[in-house]
């Protein structure tokens, strides 16, 4: 009676381990890839429209409130001054203290991956707004992150 009841706890717990393991990749997945289009529209795995990049650079949300650019030297600047990190010409994107977070890779003629260090896709791109690929990524994750704090 103990190996069975042994037994039944075993595979309760596989299942739920896989079903916890499924659910929390999909999260993950969803929450953030974005895909930058080649009119310079930003949208998330859905498809709803976070903002978009305008004909000086700009990176605006869909209300047209400025949220960052980059520079000539790289370097993405918050709306309010900031650096926020550094976006190299190869796609490459560097948090502020130097560190490599991301980067972009080309699928076809129009289009990059946004991939982390590991080879993860978490969007793509256009290739007009390479430079953009990563940061844009990196911009709404961190305010996504922001936002759920505010909720805890």
């Amino acid at each position: 009676m103990k190996k069975l009841h042994l037994l039944l706890l075993m595979i309760v717990t596989l299942t739920t381990s896989v079903t916890i393991g499924a659910f929390a990749q999909t999260t993950r997945d969803t929450t953030q890839k974005i895909f930058i289009n080649a009119k310079g529209g930003i949208h998330n795995h859905g498809g709803t429209k976070l903002g978009y990049i305008d004909k000086n650079n700009m990176v605006r949300d869909n209300t047209g409130k400025e949220l960052y650019f980059i520079n000539k030297a790289g370097y993405v600047i918050s709306s309010d001054g900031r650096k926020l990190g550094m976006a190299k010409k190869n796609g490459s994107y560097y948090s502020i203290n130097g560190e490599n977070v991301l980067n972009t890779k080309d699928i076809d003629n129009n289009n990059c991956a946004i991939l982390d260090l590991k080879g993860h896709n978490f969007g793509t791109a256009h290739k007009n707004y390479k430079l953009h690929a990563c940061a844009a990524h990196c911009y709404w994750l961190m305010k996504a992150k922001e936002k759920a704090a505010k909720k805890s």
